[in-house]
Order: structure tokens, then sequence, then C-alpha cells
């Protein structure tokens, strides 16, 4: 990464920080240049030169004024999410970055948001902090599973709470919508302003469900009304969503936000493919009892330009794509929405699936990276998470309470490999083009796309898991020179083989059969390491952020404040 990146980092984030020492309101940062000298810090250099920057932008021309103004406080509305996420993950920023005299360290804190690497499996980059808590700030830190258990607190599990301590030590909740209330008031005016200008009835409507849901914590009403809309332009994706940041339990979500705009030709194409859902839920490698769920046929598959990421969204490996709503019950009775994000897709393509392939995967199998697969493997991942089962078959509760916090990796795990089986399915039925070798090929390059995430996200633990399956099975082989050949046959079985364990896994909700599976298999072998280093040494960038904004899309005319 150049110099002129971290100098642009770093304006960015000084500017936000002087003055006083609070955090301000996202819609009234400075955006004044500040020319502040960069400290000189090679290894913490090293660490920002990991993050390649992307430009998030699209095309603006064809939309409404009144479009454009909805965009500009949906914006303003998912800023609030940074300092809420802030927060959950972390506690008080402001005295995390008085305690850092270093610039770069700086810059990496904020973009990390915590004192935390979320590439280096979250170890402490700042004196002084130990091991990230497992449970990030959702709980006391000094709170024990036993103590947990043992607390008669009907909402403990709730996704929309906090645990704390009481004076005399006892432990009790604190609902989102009242802990973080001075977040959600301000992003929920944004989305009701943002409404007023909404054209689409449908959006309109959601936006105003979703304000409420902000606060009150009743998120279920605007989930269900986002699963109905179908021609809506833009979208928003606002609120406590995901539960990646709970290590502890698996149990409370993150609040994130992205603005997007959808890619209304490619959306259509990928409309098709939905209507398979059923058979290819039917066709599951696994026994009947494990698939006996119903897929919601009402699921939507769309490709957007994101214009804005926020809060949990915006850490370590960002998303290029999203499977939503998360609730069980939506799910099983209306689907979901399946959203690709089109422009960071071939961002994280160009800039560092293809710079991997060409230095890890063997010469002659080169050709088969495309994107085109990459695009596909990704699509049918976020369709794989509706497959499957969300309830355990023996009496245990949803798969998401049985399997706590090893939940998200092998759901993730599930996601992928179910991805490719659908792939492979289509490919046969002629309802996907190309060669089945470009989606296998480009399925491998990018485990190694995403183990670099680390053991600290989900989805690196899942691609490590898988990693190390194919490896068992022959599924690749590892030449003397260091790159890597798919066997495409033993692939092929591993991928079926794989697809049945974790299905089973899910269905019996076992917690320590799981438990097992990630401790032998999520792990980084010596040889893997050294392969991984290569890729560090080419300053092969590890993931994406962004410049992104109001200012950055040109939109500046259409904000009112």
């Amino acid at each position: 990464m150049k110099q002129l990146l971290v100098f642009s980092i770093l304006l960015s984030f000084l500017s936000a920080c002087q003055g006083e020492n609070k955090e301000r309101e996202p819609n009234k940062v400075s955006h004044q240049e500040i020319k502040t000298p960069l400290s000189t810090n090679p290894d913490m250099q090293a660490k920002i030169n990991q993050y390649a920057r992307v430009k998030l932008t699209t095309d603006t021309s064809k939309l409404t004024d009144n479009e454009k103004h909805v965009i500009v406080h949906l914006i303003k509305a998912v800023q609030y999410m940074d300092p809420a996420f802030w927060q959950q993950t972390y506690g008080d920023k402001q005295k995390l970055m008085s305690q850092i005299n270093d610039s770069l360290t700086k810059v990496y804190a904020e973009i990390n948001y915590g004192p935390w690497d979320r590439l280096d499996d979250n170890k402490p980059f700042v004196k002084g902090y130990g091991p990230k808590p497992a449970g990030a700030n959702f709980y006391p830190n000094d709170m024990t599973k036993a103590e947990f258990e043992k607390a008669d607190l009907p909402d403990k599990t709730s996704q929309y709470t906090l645990l704390r301590r009481d004076k005399e030590g006892k432990l009790y909740t604190i609902p989102y919508h009242i802990a973080f209330e001075k977040y959600m008031k301000p992003a929920a005016q944004e989305l009701l302003e943002a409404a007023k200008y909404a054209d689409n009835q449908m959006f309109k409507k959601y936006l105003e469900l979703r304000a409420q849901a902000l606060l009150d914590d009743n998120y279920r009403p605007s989930d269900m009304h986002w699963m109905d809309m179908k021609d809506n332009h833009i979208d928003i994706v606002i609120g406590p969503i995901e539960n990646y940041e709970d290590q502890l339990y698996n149990y409370k979500t993150g609040y994130e936000g992205n603005v997007l705009i959808k890619d209304m030709e490619w959306s259509k194409k990928l409309a098709h493919f939905i209507q398979f859902l059923p058979e290819l839920q039917k066709n599951l490698p696994v026994a009947a009892p494990y698939k006996q769920e119903k897929p919601g046929t009402r699921s939507d598959l769309n490709a957007y330009d994101v214009v804005y990421y926020s809060g949990e969204a915006n850490t370590g490996g960002k998303t290029i794509a999203i499977n939503l709503p998360n609730d069980e019950q939506v799910q099983l009775k209306k689907g979901t929405r399946r959203l690709q994000l089109k422009n960071v897709m071939q961002a994280k393509f160009d800039q560092i699936l293809v710079p991997i392939a060409n230095l890890i995967i063997t010469p002659e199998q080169r050709k088969h990276i495309k994107f085109d697969a990459f695009f596909a493997n990704t699509m049918f991942h976020e369709v794989a998470h509706g497959l499957g089962i969300k309830n355990t078959i023996n009496g245990k509760g949803t798969v998401r309470k049985a399997l706590k916090e090893n939940y998200s990796a092998i759901e993730e795990g599930k996601a992928d490999i179910l991805g490719l089986y659908m792939v492979d399915q289509l490919h046969k039925k002629g309802e996907l083009n190309g060669d089945i070798k470009d989606y296998m090929t480009t399925f491998m390059a990018s485990i190694f796309r995403s183990i670099r995430f680390g053991a600290a996200d989900a989805h690196g633990v899942a691609n490590m898991i898988r990693f190390n399956y194919f490896k068992d099975k022959g599924a690749f082989t590892r030449n003397t020179d260091g790159t890597y050949q798919v066997n495409y046959d033993k692939m092929y079985d591993a991928m079926k083989s794989l697809s049945a364990l974790i299905l089973k896994l899910q269905g019996d909700g076992d917690y320590q059969a799981v438990a097992k599976l990630i401790k032998e298999k999520g792990v980084v072998s010596p040889q893997l390491q050294q392969d991984l280093q290569k890729l560090n040494d080419a300053n092969i960038p590890v993931d994406i952020i962004f410049d992104q904004g109001i200012k950055t899309l040109g939109l500046e005319k259409y904000d009112q404040n």
C-alpha cells in the first residue's frame, strides 16, 4: 500500500477526532484537511498494507433526485452503527485513542474497531492490552460461563440484550434500544427522512418499520416486510444482525449497515435460479430427516453495488454477499434475500484472488480462474444458507442455540461446501455455463483467500476446516514447486462427503462433535503457514478498506444538513 493511502486514512480519522473528547455525531464530522506528519512505524505500516483501498461508487446518473436524497439520508443513518458497534466490541473508543501516541497505530485501531488485529487472530497490537474477551463487550469481562448459565434472566440469550453487573455485582440485562438509544434515535430519524423521498411505497413502508425496530428491538415485522419488496431500486441493511462478534456464545448481534443500489439487469438474470431451491434441498447428499424442512420459495437473488459499509460489516474481511434475514421463523415462512455485492466482489477478484492464483495454483490450471465462477460460487454460498436444516431433529432447539459459539464457523462451512454442490447440480442441468473446472479451481483458490482472515473470523475457520478435509481426501496435491493442483474427481467426492457431515452435525445439534471438528481441522499447519507467508511476501492484500460516503458519490448538494 502506498504512503498516500495511509495519509488519506489518517487525515480522515484525525479530522473526525479533533476537539472534545467524545464521539461526534456522524453527520457532524469535519472534512477539514489537517496536515499531520506521519509517524515512522514499519511494523504498523506493514499491517495497514494488508488492506487494499477501494473507492465505493456506482453510476448515479440514472438515479432520480429523490433517490439521491434517499441515499444521502441512508448513509447518514448507517453511520450511526459505527459508534454503536465500537461500544459493543470494545467500549470507550476515545479512551483507547487517547492512549495511543503513534499515528499509524491509531489508523489501525480505527480499521479494527479496537486494539485487536482482526486479520491476526485478534492479537493485541496496542501496548497494555491482553487477549480480546471472547464475549467482546456484550458481557462483563469477568463473567464465567457457569455464572451465565445459573443467572435467572429470561432474556439473557436474546440477540438484543447486553449483560452488565449492578452495584452488588449481580448480572442484569439491558435491551439494545435502551443501551444504544443515543445512536438509534438519530439513525431512526434519518430513515424516516429517507422515507419522505421514497417513491417506492413498499420501500417507504420498510424504512418506517425499520426505524421503529431500531427503537424497540422488534425486527421481525420489518424483516417480514423486507421479504415482500421486489422492485425497489435502493436498499439498506441496518441494525444488529450478525453474531460473529460474540465468540463466547454466538448469541449477541453486532450493529452494522450497508447502503445498496440494485443492478436491475443482473438481478433479473439471477432471479431465474430461485425456482430450483426445493429440488436442490430435496437432492442434498444426506439422509431425509436432515433435509425435511422446506426452503422458502419467495427468496430473492439480486445483484447490487454497495456504496457504504459501517459497523460490524466494515471489520476484518469485508462481506461480498449477504443472506438475510437471519430470523429462522422468517426464513421458514418467506425464505431469504441473497444480495450479491458486485462492485466489491469484482475488486476482491482483481486485487486479491487473481494474484493469489497466479502464485499458488499450478500454471496449467490458472486458466480456470474466472470472475463468473467466483461470482457463482459466492452467490450460491449465500443461497446455501437457506438450505439444510434450521431446527435440530432431536429436540435440542434451533441449530444456532444448540451449537452456541461454534455455530457461525460451521454454518459458514456449510454454506461454502453446499454452494459448490449447488453449482455442480445446476451445471449438470445446463443452467450454468462454462467448464465445471472453472468453478472448482476458483473455489480452491478462494480457500487461500479466506484462510488469511484467520481463526478469529468464522469464514477463516470454515476455510481451514475445508482445506484440511480436502487434503485428507486427496482433493488437491501440493507440487514440489509449492503450487497446488486440484484433483477434480476426488474434490467432487470430498464435496459430497463434507456436505453430508456438516448437515448431520447441524441436524443433531452435536456441540461436542462440532467443537472437535473445529479443534482438529480448523488449524493452519506449518506447511500451509509457509505458503500463506509467500502471499504476504508478494504484498498481496488480505482484504480491502474503503473510500466511501456522500462526497465520494458526488452527492454533496443533496445533503441538506
